[in-house]
């Protein structure tokens, strides 16, 4: 269970992000970044929309937005006259919470047995911040695509290739939010001004704190 107190709710916006457990990566080649990707689709997708990502070699970022409780019924199989069935499976958040959790450990076995390793890959608790305010929403998906100039993996976002950044300059199907997303900037013009003059200093308390 995720150590911090805020509810991962219906229909709401997070910001989740979360690193490896010591010195290790969570990503050695670049299978890895593939594999992870794959299995954030199987566990993810089906309860929360996404909008933006990135994959950095030891901790990555999500931007999601919780699916609505009927959708996420009909995907754990119960019937649409049982809305009450939260809380005979521990409640709403704790099944969002809980399919985070499945997509780290099944990520972190199928790692373990490639690279001969044991113990958690993780840190224990994932990290997430509900965004509710609509100006920080397009600023969120530029921190998260800048996040590997912030740490110096590269000197621009569009140098590294395990994030979304490329996905809202394509016009190729996505399951990504893309759309959405290029609105809350105004058009890809904005989207790209954002990106290349974003503040990540003045932005950290306000999307990890």
């Amino acid at each position: 269970m995720p150590e911090t107190k805020i509810p991962l709710e219906p229909d709401q916006m997070y910001h989740i992000w979360t690193h490896a457990n010591g010195d290790e990566n969570l990503f050695r080649d670049e299978e890895n970044y593939t594999f992870f990707l794959e299995r954030y689709s199987y566990y993810i997708l089906p309860v929360a929309d996404t909008f933006a990502y990135c994959l950095m070699p030891n901790h990555l970022h999500l931007m999601v937005r919780v699916k609505g409780e009927e959708e996420v019924l009909r995907f754990l199989g119960e019937s649409r006259k049982n809305l009450q069935g939260f809380g005979n499976l521990g409640g709403f958040s704790r099944i969002i919470s809980q399919q985070f959790s499945n997509l780290f450990n099944s990520y972190t076995k199928s790692f373990n047995k490639v690279y001969n390793r044991k113990g958690s890959l993780f840190i224990p608790n994932f990290k997430r911040k509900r965004i509710d305010s609509d100006k920080y929403f397009g600023t969120l998906i530029a921190y998260i695509h800048n996040n590997p100039v912030h740490h110096g993996f590269t000197e621009r976002p569009d140098e590294w290739p395990h994030s979304s950044w490329f996905t809202y300059l394509q016009d190729k199907t996505t399951r990504i939010k893309r759309k959405e997303g290029i609105e809350w900037f105004g058009g890809r013009k904005e989207f790209l001004r954002v990106h290349r003059e974003i503040r990540m200093e003045r932005l950290i308390s306000l999307f990890e704190e």
